[in-house]
Formats: structure tokens, sequence, C-alpha cells
């Protein structure tokens, strides 16, 4: 695959995780919500995001609901130690795209936390966050 197509895809990467756990670190900067200091969002970044949404794009495509996926940072760089799981939890159809929720866990420092978006299948095969 050319650079230029390369660099494309990985720009055009569904960042199922990315895009949620941004929008809640967003948010909780802006808001001064100091309740998400030592949690596991606080902990990751942007390469631990891209390991989740790695594990949220397997766990999509080849759990069936209800089936969980590990995942970690293994190789991210990052000295805290992060894994969980990402478990599909419910398909459906909506405008045409194959839908399915999903749950996704981190923990990190004794830490855990749940984030449950909703995810649907693009044209391309990525799936994508459901705004909501």
């Amino acid at each position: 695959m050319p650079i230029r197509d390369r660099a494309l895809a990985h720009a055009s990467v569904l960042t199922i995780t990315a895009a949620a756990l941004v929008a809640v670190s967003a948010a909780a900067s802006a808001a001064n919500l100091g309740f998400l200091n030592d949690t596991p969002i606080s902990y990751m970044k942007q390469r631990d995001l891209q390991a989740l949404n790695n594990a949220a794009q397997v766990a999509l495509n080849t759990k069936k609901d209800g089936e969980s996926l590990d995942w970690d940072n293994k190789g991210a760089g990052n000295p805290v130690p992060i894994n969980g799981t990402v478990t599909p939890q419910e398909s459906f159809e909506s405008g045409g795209l194959k839908c399915r929720k999903i749950t996704l866990v981190a923990h990190a420092k004794g830490q855990t936390q749940t984030w449950m978006p909703t995810a649907c299948k693009q044209s391309d095969g990525k799936w994508k966050l459901k705004k909501q």
C-alpha cells in the first residue's frame, strides 16, 4: 500500500474509543471535573487509546454479543499498565447500518472506568461511534 494511501487510511481509521475517551477528558478539563483525576483515562496517551480502539475493532468484528476480548497497553510506551475488556452487548440495524452497543472497560492504578457507546459499521468496513 503506497505511503499516501496508508496515511489516508490511518487518518480515517475509526477511533471509537479515542473519540469517546477524548470527549470525556476534554469535557472533564473544560468543566473542571476533578472526579476524573486518577482514573484510567487520566493515564491514557494516544497510543493507549489506539490499543483500545484496535481491540474494539477486533471485538466488534469477531465477538458475539456478551463475549469479551481482553486488551492492554503493552508496547504502547506508557509506564502505567492499563488493561481491560471490550464486550459487544447488542447488535441491531440503524439507518441501514449494522450497529452494536459495546462496553469498554479500563483498569489502571487500582481504578476502573466503563464506557458504553454504540458503534455502527460503515461502508468501508470500519466501525464508527454513533452520535447519541
